[in-house]
């Protein structure tokens, strides 16, 4: 009679947890080391060609021991979503540490946010690319290159804003919440206050670029996945997800919020 692998897991987490056994540590690494590849998978979707997938899955191996050390399996969360979160930061904190992207690059992409934050503020709904053009001074086909050009910084950025940018022990607010015996109950207003603003700024985003927020972080397609659900092209999904993001992080940071 075969054991049941989810008993033999939390055999081992109750070994490691409870007995610090360094054998059921490695063997928790292997098991979910799968997770590892997965997400560097994702990611590498939306990176040059110049970063090669196996460093990324070597960042994410740290992302993986990290969240095997401080998961606490008596919280109710389960183990592959915290775990993916703290991967995927270990990967993109790596990434931003490596500073990949040009400096003049990571400019035009604080110049774009503020005329959306400018625009939003102004208008108080979600500016046309004629009008986020027009407040830079430059063609809309300039604009859409420069969408193209930030493409590769967007999924470093959206993940900003769940986690607030900061290294420092900083996890996916969807693998923070605690469950409902959970006895901090400000981490928990915190962290659905969170959810909750994101997702009203979500719901204002135009129809496009919220389905594709929607298809790429909730429904797991990538962009390629996404043109053929949209029958566009995948560098067009590239610029919905760039613009949606980049709304976003206007919308977070405007001075009056999302309220309007």
């Amino acid at each position: 009679m075969k054991t049941d692998p989810r008993t033999e897991v939390s055999a081992l987490w109750a070994a490691f947890k409870a007995e610090n056994d360094q054998t059921a540590r490695e063997q928790l690494i292997l098991n979910f080391s799968p997770l590892v590849k997965y997400v560097a998978g994702r990611l590498s979707a939306s990176l040059p060609q110049t970063v090669d997938t196996a460093d990324l899955i070597s960042y994410g191996i740290f992302g993986l021991i990290d969240a095997i050390e401080k998961f606490d399996p008596g919280r109710g969360i389960k183990f592959e979503t915290y775990a993916i979160a703290r991967i995927k930061g270990a990967i993109i904190d790596e990434l931003r540490a490596m500073d990949w992207v040009p400096r003049s690059v990571r400019a035009r992409a604080r110049e774009v946010e503020q005329a959306y934050v400018s625009l939003e503020t102004r208008l108080r709904r979600a500016p046309s690319d004629a009008e986020v053009a027009a407040e830079l001074g430059i063609a809309q086909r300039e604009l859409h290159d420069i969408f193209t050009k930030l493409s590769y910084t967007s999924i470093v950025s959206f993940e900003e804003l769940w986690t607030g940018g900061d290294r420092e022990d900083r996890s996916n607010v969807m693998g923070s919440i605690a469950d409902e015996g959970a006895e901090d109950p400000v981490a928990m207003f915190e962290s659905a206050e969170v959810k909750e603003i994101l997702a009203g700024a979500i719901e204002r985003l135009p129809e496009r670029e919220r389905v594709v927020v929607a298809l790429y972080y909730y429904e797991g397609l990538t962009l390629k996945e996404i043109g053929q659900v949209l029958g566009v092209t995948e560098s067009r999904v590239s610029q919905l997800h760039t613009k949606a993001v980049l709304r976003l992080r206007a919308r977070l940071h405007a001075p009056h919020g999302l309220g309007g």
